[in-house]
């Protein structure tokens, strides 16, 4: 996000963000109520914030067991050459495999963090060696098994 999207939020807009955040199906009149606004002033303000690119979208949080994939993992992966042209080929090609929930590009050693939901450790093994290890722009993965995730949904304001 641009420092100008940052500096045009208000409080009234943070307040918004926190009560989308924690339940987004919240009705409009229930969210003008919480934040003391006019029901048509919190439509147009929520529409701003979707225009603008502040809110990217709505989903459903679904859990990867109940879908039959209960085993998470993040692999590692290094990539070689990096270019342009082969991070932004990596992460649409992973983005389109069924069982990976994000492709993160990240600093350090690795290139990247893929995660994602199998249904069992051979379904795993089985990803890397198809999908990951088999690339020729791959020379290095790890695979580590998520044991259990503690997760923030709600992103606050940062301190001014």
């Amino acid at each position: 996000m641009s420092d100008k999207r940052v500096s045009a939020l208000d409080d009234i807009d943070h307040k918004l963000l926190t009560l989308l955040q924690a339940n987004a199906r919240r009705t409009n009149k229930e969210l003008a109520e919480a934040v003391g606004i006019a029901q048509s002033t919190c439509l147009e303000r929520i529409r701003a914030l979707v225009s603008s690119g502040v809110i990217l979208g709505w989903h459903a949080d679904v859990d990867p067991a109940a879908m039959g994939r209960p085993i998470r993992a993040m692999i590692s992966v290094r990539l070689q050459p990096k270019t342009t042209a082969s991070v932004r080929a990596f992460q649409r090609e992973m983005l389109e495999i069924v069982g990976v929930l994000a492709v993160s590009t990240v600093s350090g050693v690795d290139d990247f963090i893929v995660e994602v939901a199998v249904s069992d450790v051979g379904a795993l093994r089985d990803f890397v060696l198809e999908h990951v290890t088999s690339r020729g722009d791959v020379v290095d993965a790890r695979t580590a098994l998520v044991y259990e995730q503690a997760r923030r949904w709600d992103v606050r304001p940062a301190q001014m």
